[in-house]
C-alpha cells in the first residue's frame, strides 16, 4: 500500500474515533442535563399584604424660631444692671435690665409738681367764676368779665390735662428704664455689657431672644402637589426626621400654606409647628420633612426588591402554585413604610412574588420558595456528580 494511502486510512480511522468520542460524551450527558433542568432553583419570596398605606410627601426644611426678637433700649442712659444668663430661658415680662433712672424720675417729680401748680389756679379760676356768675344777676359784673372767667376757666382745665399727659409720658419714659423680655424665649449671647452708655433704638441689640416652644420648620414642595395638599384639608401631621431620614425626631401639624408660587423655582412654601418640648429642634438646623396628605386604605404592598424594570414598564416574577414563576406586568404607586411599594393592579394579596433571585428566571422556570433568612436545603450525599474541584484527578 502506497504511503499516500496509508496517511489517508489514519486520518480517516482519526476522524471517526473523534466522532464516536463525541457521541459518546452526548449521550453520557444526557441524562445529567436532564437532572439540572428539573431541579428547583431556590429563591426568596415572600406574600403580597394588603394594608393602609400613609401617602407622604417629603422635603428638606430648615427650622425657624417662632419668633425671634433684638432687645433694644427704649430710652437712652447707662445700663445699671443685666439681670439674664446667657443661654436662659427667659419668661416674657421678665426683667433682664435696668438703665439708670434718675433722671426720668426727675422729668416725672416735675410733671406731677407742675400739675399741682396748675390745678390750684384752676381751682382759683373756678371760684373767681361761681362768685361772677352770683354777681351777674345783681347786675355788679359785666357780662364780658364773666365770659373771660369762663375761657379763663377753660384754658386752665386745658393746661391741667396736657400735664396730665405729660406725666403719664414720663412715667413711661421711666418705666422704658427697666428692660423687659417681649416673648418668652432663649436668650443669646449678651451684646452689651454693664456701665454702657445706650441709646434709644440703637441698632446694637442688648440680646437677641428667639422662642422655640413652640418653634417652626419651613420647608417647600413642587407647584405639582399644591392641589394634593389643599384637597387633604386643614392640620397635616408633618414629621421632621434626622439626616439619615431614618428616624423621627419630631412631630408637628401644618400651620400654612403659603399664598403664591416661586415662579422662578416652581415651588411653593409651608410652615409647620412643632411643641419642641425638648429642644430636639434648634432654629437654623436643616431636617428631612414628611408632610401625610392621607391614608390608602387595604392598599396591595410589596418589598421593593420584588419589582423588576423592563421595557413595557415594571413586573414581578409570581410563584405560582405548581412552583413554577410567572412573568407578572403590575402597576406601580406610592411608596410605603418598610421598603415597600404599592401595586395597583397586577397582584393581589397573598400571592407570592419573587424578593431574591430574579436573576436566575426565566417564565415557567421551577422554584423553591425560601422564606427571608432562609436557605436551601444542601444536596443529598449520594449524588452522583463528580465535584468541579475533583475533576481530572
Amino acid at each position: 500500500m502506497s504511503r499516500g494511502k496509508t496517511l489517508v486510512l489514519a486520518l480517516s480511522l482519526v476522524l471517526i474515533g473523534l466522532i464516536g468520542y463525541g457521541t459518546y460524551r452526548n449521550i453520557a450527558a444526557a441524562p445529567r442535563r436532564g437532572n439540572d433542568a428539573q431541579t428547583a432553583i431556590p429563591v426568596t419570596a415572600v406574600v403580597a399584604t394588603a394594608e393602609n398605606v400613609a401617602l407622604n410627601l417629603d422635603a428638606l426644611g430648615t427650622v425657624q424660631a417662632l419668633n425671634t426678637v433684638s432687645v433694644r433700649p427704649q430710652v437712652g442712659g447707662q445700663i445699671e444692671a443685666i439681670l439674664f444668663t446667657e443661654g436662659q430661658e427667659i419668661a416674657k415680662d421678665e426683667v433682664i435690665a435696668r438703665l439708670d433712672a434718675r433722671s426720668y424720675q426727675a422729668q416725672l417729680d416735675q410733671a406731677l409738681a407742675r400739675k399741682k401748680q396748675d390745678e390750684a389756679q384752676l381751682g382759683s379760676a373756678r371760684s373767681t367764676l361761681k362768685r361772677y356768675e352770683d354777681l351777674i344777676r345783681r347786675n355788679f359784673v359785666a357780662a364780658q368779665d364773666l365770659e373771660n372767667q369762663r375761657h379763663a376757666v377753660r384754658q386752665l382745665e386745658a393746661l391741667v390735662a396736657s400735664d396730665e399727659a405729660a406725666i403719664a409720658s414720663a412715667r413711661v419714659q421711666l418705666g422704658h428704664t427697666t428692660i423687659r423680655a417681649p416673648i418668652a424665649g432663649l436668650a443669646g449671647i449678651r451684646q452689651v455689657d454693664v456701665g454702657n452708655l445706650v441709646q434709644g433704638s440703637q441698632n446694637e441689640a442688648i440680646v437677641v431672644l428667639t422662642q422655640v416652644h413652640p418653634i417652626s420648620v419651613l420647608f417647600t414642595l413642587p407647584e405639582q402637589q399644591l392641589e394634593r395638599v389643599r384637597a387633604a384639608g386643614q392640620s397635616l401631621k408633618v414629621s421632621a426626621r434626622n439626616h439619615a431620614d431614618d428616624a423621627v425626631i419630631a412631630e408637628g401639624l401644618l400651620r400654612v400654606i403659603d399664598n403664591q408660587i416661586d415662579a422662578t423655582t416652581g415651588t411653593f412654601k409651608l410652615k409647620a409647628e412643632f411643641t419642641n418640648t425638648d429642644n430636639t429642634l434648634w432654629p437654623g438646623q436643616f431636617v428631612n420633612v414628611r408632610l401625610e396628605t392621607g391614608v390608602l386604605a387595604n392598599a396591595i404592598t410589596v418589598p421593593d426588591e420584588a419589582l423588576q424594570r423592563g421595557p413595557d414598564g415594571s413586573y414581578v416574577y409570581l410563584v405560582k402554585d405548581d412552583s413554577s414563576v410567572a412573568l407578572q406586568p403590575v402597576r406601580t404607586g406610592a411608596e410605603a413604610p418598610g421598603g415597600r411599594t404599592v401595586v395597583l393592579d397586577g397582584v393581589k394579596a397573598g400571592d407570592k412574588v419573587v424578593s431574591e433571585g430574579q436573576f436566575r428566571l426565566k417564565p415557567g422556570a421551577k422554584v423553591l420558595a425560601l422564606a427571608p433568612g432562609e436557605t436551601a436545603p444542601r444536596p443529598a450525599s449520594g449524588n452522583n456528580e463528580t465535584p468541579r474541584g475533583r475533576r481530572g484527578d
